[in-house]
């Protein structure tokens, strides 16, 4: 049961208000953190990871271009955009690996466009790290794009990048 803080009404766990007098209760049903990294994952914002400036190319680009720019940055994926650095899709080494497959010498000239991840799904730098990995795990992604405030391209992270950050935090621990 929680007690309202506002009225000392006893109401269900997980009640968004007090039955009794209305009172919003969903803070007091947030998971509690218990450790260092418990803290920093529900604390912490997607900013701290430092978010990589990604591998932007322009729809029409050639697949064996992108291809050839992801191994020489060292980048999982590129980032599809608009001369306005507006998001149009992703495309990453599994869509390589999954859609390219055998065929990728005989697609090189193909664009980007074609293959493409369209509309990716998208997080603000301003967003909870833990908000990231419950994105990452049920869309079943290993890169993000992060946009600012005005929808504008800022970076990627990865989940190589959340790794660091928990590896980090948990060493500090120790």
């Amino acid at each position: 049961m929680i007690i309202c803080p506002a009225c000392g009404a006893e109401n269900i766990e997980g009640s968004d208000l007090c039955d009794q007098c209305q009172y919003s209760l969903t803070e007091l049903s947030l998971p509690q953190a218990t450790t260092l990294l418990e803290k920093g994952l529900l604390e912490d914002r997607i900013a701290v990871l430092k978010p990589r400036p990604p591998l932007a190319v322009r729809p029409d680009a050639p697949l064996g271009e992108v291809l050839k720019a992801m191994v020489a940055d060292r980048m999982g994926c590129a980032v599809v955009t608009d001369e306005n650095r507006k998001l149009l899709g992703i495309f990453t080494e599994r869509d390589a690996l999954l859609r390219l497959n055998v065929d990728a010498a005989k697609m090189a000239s193909k664009p980007v466009s074609s293959v493409m991840t369209a509309s990716p799904a998208t997080l603000k730098a301003r967003d909870k790290i833990a908000f990231a990995i419950h994105r990452m795990n049920v869309g079943g992604f290993r890169h993000i794009p992060i946009l600012d405030e005005e929808e504008r391209l800022v970076g990627v992270i990865s989940i190589r990048g959340i790794l660091a950050y928990l590896t980090e935090r948990q060493l500090a621990k120790a």
